[in-house]
């Protein structure tokens, strides 16, 4: 798939501990490869990258996964699965939106949402979902209009909006949408919160050539923020990795991937022909 995105989680040294835990009862998922620095794995047939970047940075409840399940008993089993080690933000229960339904933060500090699907869907589904808070409190439209308009196949599937008359009218209650086809879940948090956006959870984005990265690197740092080694933050506060595709090959080379290496730390944004000659 041209331009593939998924989620990568910062971990503080244990992305292969946290990375065999969920593995281990989500289904359809597997580690595809392992690195002192880089675990990619699948959860629910879809990729996501387990950094071991230090404490730095800190999960939050700003980019959750959402599971969908196909019952209440699967929902339970999830939830407690999740549970194991780690608080609930909101109590596993019934509520208005959904017959079962949890938020917690797991023994990693990330955090689930785990429900049964209103649609009584058969097969779990499993979508980063993005809470705009704070500031970015009620543009969560405005930036998956922003989203759409960088990356091709985008659609917006559905969205909510909260009523007439209620406090927050017309600020995003919950949304589905795509990017290159890659689902992704966005609402407006009202009330107050103390985070927001930050690099513990970043989307990759894979680009084989010089002129995607240039593509990507212009529309996402647009009022946002470059940092080093292809990552950026945009104008909510996302972070985003902008990543050549051949990096994988050359960090392979035992020869080069020192070289390689030292060459991407002195980037900001990635040039593919310094990588190759390095």
């Amino acid at each position: 798939m041209k331009n593939q995105i998924y989620p990568c989680l910062w971990f503080d040294g244990k992305a292969k501990e946290a990375t065999e835990f969920y593995c281990s009862f989500i289904e359809n998922s597997r580690i595809r490869d392992n690195t002192p620095m880089v675990v990619t794995f699948e959860l629910n047939g879809k990729l996501v990258m387990g950094l071991n970047g230090g404490p730095m940075f800190k999960f939050n409840p700003a980019i959750s996964f959402f599971v969908s399940c196909g019952s209440v008993d699967e929902t339970d089993e999830i939830w407690n699965k999740l549970f194991e080690g780690g608080s609930a933000l909101i109590p596993i229960g019934e509520y208005p939106w959904s017959e079962r339904y949890g938020w917690l933060q797991d023994m990693f500090g990330f955090t689930w949402q785990v429900s049964v699907s209103n649609n009584k869907e058969t097969n779990l589904k499993l979508t980063p979902s993005m809470l705009f808070t704070g500031r970015m409190f009620g543009k969560a439209e405005e930036a998956i209009n922003f989203y759409s308009s960088v990356f091709d196949k985008s659609s917006t599937d559905t969205l909510i909006h909260y009523p007439v008359g209620d406090s927050n009218q017309g600020k995003v209650l919950y949304s589905e949408f795509k990017l290159n086809k890659y689902p992704i879940i966005a609402m407006d948090g009202p009330g107050v919160h103390d985070y927001s956006f930050n690099e513990a959870v970043s989307f990759v984005v894979n680009c084989k050539k010089q002129e995607e990265i240039d593509y990507f690197w212009e529309k996402l740092t647009d009022g946002g923020v470059e940092s080093m080694c292809g990552w950026l933050q945009d104008k909510y506060g996302v972070s985003w990795q902008i990543v050549p595709s051949v990096i994988s090959k050359l960090m392979a080379d035992t020869e080069k991937a020192t070289a390689v290496i030292q060459a991407l730390m002195k980037m900001k944004k990635p040039d593919i022909e310094t990588l190759l000659k390095a």
